[in-house]
């Protein structure tokens, strides 16, 4: 079994710990509403870090080797297009934005279209649906683990996000206090 495989394997079945919680507050569609729920957390991270940094830090990159901030929004823009819609079984609305967007402006919209499109395919998946086996970037895949992965991908570019910001002095959203009324 591949890595990538096996690390789907072990989110999937930590994944399932969270649903019998998940599925009082969520109803009939515990995997599905939880997988639109762990999204909506990390793709909220990313888009206020997307509005937070600076337009001038978008060029920088802690390495020669490494993506530039700005590359970085635009790969995971990219990535919510690109497997939402594998899960929904379509083709990408958007592509080609880690190679073509390169302003503030246009990846802060990126990303919220992105999300935005995420959230309606997550909204459209049922639990039923999501155990569909279709073809991705490792093999056949549920569809529920595709938008799991969508999730873990995330998370992996936050980490860099998170890196960048504290290298440039700036607080990530995740680290930030709650905020006040």
């Amino acid at each position: 079994m591949t890595t990538a495989r096996s690390g789907l394997l072990r989110l999937l079945t930590v994944s399932a710990l969270f649903v019998p919680a998940a599925a009082q507050a969520q109803g009939a569609q515990p995997l599905s509403a939880n997988a639109r729920a762990q999204f909506t957390g990390i793709s909220s991270f990313v888009t206020r870090s997307a509005e937070k940094i600076p337009e001038n830090l978008y060029s920088f990159r802690a390495t020669p080797e490494v993506r530039t901030i700005a590359q970085l929004f635009g790969h995971i823009a990219d990535a919510y297009f690109g497997m939402c819609s594998t899960a929904a079984g379509s083709k990408p609305p958007q592509s080609g934005i880690e190679n073509t967007a390169t302003n503030k402006a246009a990846l802060v919209k990126a990303l919220s279209d992105g999300v935005s499109y995420c959230q309606s395919v997550m909204s459209g998946m049922t639990d039923t649906k999501g155990t569909e086996i279709v073809d991705f970037y490792f093999g056949p895949t549920p569809r529920l683990g595709i938008l799991y992965f969508v999730t873990t991908h995330t998370y992996e570019h936050y980490g860099n996000l998170v890196t960048y910001m504290r290298l440039n002095k700036i607080v990530p959203p995740s680290s930030e206090g709650a905020p006040t009324r």
